[in-house]
């Protein structure tokens, strides 16, 4: 990893949802056995067979600023947010407490998706630790990230942006 990459670290409660949510879906499994027979198996666990690994495709692994775009990398592929038009950078933590799901993952291996929140109206997160949130501010648009060492993101994203205008 280069110096402006910031790893993505678990909190206690994505592990604690993730892990929950593996086994209500596990468990699902079972009903249709006891209720329906043998032959109903393999349909209840498509259920569990496709929502896990669904949801392992948006886990957010780490955070690279480069010169005029944050990438965040995922387990198949990095998405990419412009750095133009970024107003602010802050730490704040438990930023998400509160949020609205309006299309989102709220917490199988990541929260990730569109929220939102009365202070930031409609934003974008990308979090794995609901301590370790980072505002980024643009014109339009909110996005929320957990980087290992939030101060030390905010100062380097702030110098990306002061060197981009």
């Amino acid at each position: 990893m280069n110096a402006n990459t910031f790893r993505a670290p678990w909190g206690k409660t994505l592990c604690w949802m993730s892990a929950f949510s593996s086994v209500v879906l596990t468990a699902a499994v079972l009903p249709a056995f006891w209720v329906r027979g043998p032959e109903w198996v393999p349909w209840a666990l498509s259920l569990p067979v496709l929502l896990v690994p669904g949801a392992l495709l948006f886990i957010v692994r780490d955070y690279t600023l480069e010169p005029r775009e944050l990438l965040i990398r995922r387990l198949l592929w990095t998405t990419h947010v412009p750095l133009t038009g970024l107003k602010s950078a802050s730490y704040q933590p438990n930023m998400m407490r509160g949020s609205l799901r309006l299309f989102a993952n709220g917490g199988m291996f990541s929260f990730t998706g569109w929220y939102r929140n009365r202070s930031l109206g409609n934003y974008r997160a990308f979090v794995t630790e609901l301590k370790n949130t980072v505002v980024l501010r643009f014109e339009k648009k909110a996005v929320i990230i957990s980087p290992d060492h939030p101060e030390q993101f905010v100062a380097e994203i702030s110098r990306c942006a002061a060197q981009n205008s």
